[in-house]
């Protein structure tokens, strides 16, 4: 299997909004995953805004090592591309954006054009929160109350993110924590039980971290 390699992408769907020469962009960003969720993205968004006159998209996955991009019957290399390159140079991975445009009478000329879908993609990446996909190692643990004390406050500092806790006999946590951290915060709670408790792992996945 190959070796994860960490990317980044947006936490979700954001949408800002300019106006040029009377024409209204509404430029739309969102993590996607597969190129069937791309499309099926494009397709909502001419739904959720009809009648406008061009829907530019571009998207860049890791699947397939994909990148798309479409004009949408602006000329050539003036709209798609401009987005996709705005995509590649913010170094975001498994994402789509869309930049609709409501045409308001004015030709914008081709660097306009350009310029514009470049800018509706540069603001849609502005407003979106980017976060970093990590892999991350899923685990359970069980601890007496008398031990969780002591816990509660050291997990923090390993970004452990809690999924459920459940109090019995004893509590359990289940949760997960980057894959880097996972040996640390071992020997953490073996020192902070004193062996008596280990997280014990129940999978691999990956997990966002936010971009500063």
């Amino acid at each position: 299997m190959a070796e994860f390699v960490p990317y980044e992408t947006v936490a979700g769907e954001v949408t800002a909004e300019f106006i040029e020469k009377k024409s209204r962009f509404i430029n739309v960003i969102a993590p996607v995953e597969t190129e069937d969720e791309a499309l099926a993205f494009i397709a909502a968004q001419r739904e959720k805004y009809p009648g406008a006159t061009h829907y530019v998209h571009a998207y860049v996955l890791r699947e397939n090592n994909t990148l798309r991009f479409s004009d949408d019957g602006e000329p050539s290399g003036t709209a798609g591309k401009p987005v996709l390159e705005v995509l590649t140079r913010e170094k975001l991975t498994d994402v789509v954006c869309v930049v609709i445009r409501y045409f308001g009478g004015i030709l914008l000329g081709a660097g306009g054009l350009t310029r514009a879908y470049a800018r509706g993609a540069r603001d849609a990446v502005a407003a979106a929160q980017r976060v970093r996909m990590v892999p991350s190692i899923s685990f359970e643990l069980k601890v007496s109350y008398a031990a969780w004390q002591r816990l509660s406050r050291v997990l923090p500092k390993y970004g452990v993110r809690q999924e459920s806790l459940e109090y019995g006999e004893n509590i359990c946590l289940s949760g997960s924590v980057e894959t880097a951290d996972f040996a640390p915060l071992c020997e953490a709670v073996g020192e902070q039980t004193a062996g008596a408790a280990l997280p014990m792992k129940t999978g691999e996945g990956i997990r966002p971290r936010d971009v500063e």
